[in-house]
């Protein structure tokens, strides 16, 4: 099953920030199973909302130049309440530091103007080439299918362009 927890993003300024929503729908199997008579969205997806999240910024801000971005730490999170299907989950992510290879980022998601997770993360960057010459073809693929769903997910009004830092 592949998790997908950014829906939309609203707003962008690369190197800076990034705002983006996410709707919880009871369509997602796995709100069935966190527990079967409450279904809740579980609070590590909500840490990951945060995370793919700040992803795109780095994606956004470093034009795309590495096929994998993945949660490295997560320091200080705090939960304060349960997403349950129909919420919508508003994040917005500062970036701290972006450096070659590895970024980090405060976080924060809220529900109808109600803070219900935040905290502080770090990820790491790179292409699997790096470490296997073979995978250059794969890194390229994955390159162009986020830059793909990038244009789906922010969807900017006609005339405007990515803020540049």
């Amino acid at each position: 099953m592949k998790f997908c927890l950014v829906d939309r993003i609203t707003e962008i300024e690369a190197g800076k920030h990034i705002q983006a929503v996410k709707a919880v729908s009871l369509a997602e199997e796995y709100l069935a199973d966190h527990f079967p008579s409450f279904p809740i969205l579980p609070g590590v997806f909500m840490l990951e909302s945060l995370a793919e999240a700040a992803a795109w910024l780095v994606r956004a801000s470093e034009d795309f130049a590495h096929s994998m971005i993945l949660l490295a730490e997560a320091k200080n999170v705090t939960y304060k309440s349960f997403l349950k299907p129909g919420h919508i989950l508003e994040t917005q992510v500062t970036c701290r530091r972006l450096a070659p290879g590895e970024s980090d980022f405060a976080g924060v998601g809220y529900c109808n103007g109600t803070e219900v997770v935040k905290g502080r993360f770090s990820l790491r960057h790179y292409n699997l080439s790096e470490r296997n010459a073979e995978h250059a073809e794969l890194d390229s693929k994955m390159i162009q299918r986020a830059r793909e769903h990038f244009k789906i997910l922010y969807d900017a009004p006609i005339g405007a362009t990515l803020q540049q830092a």
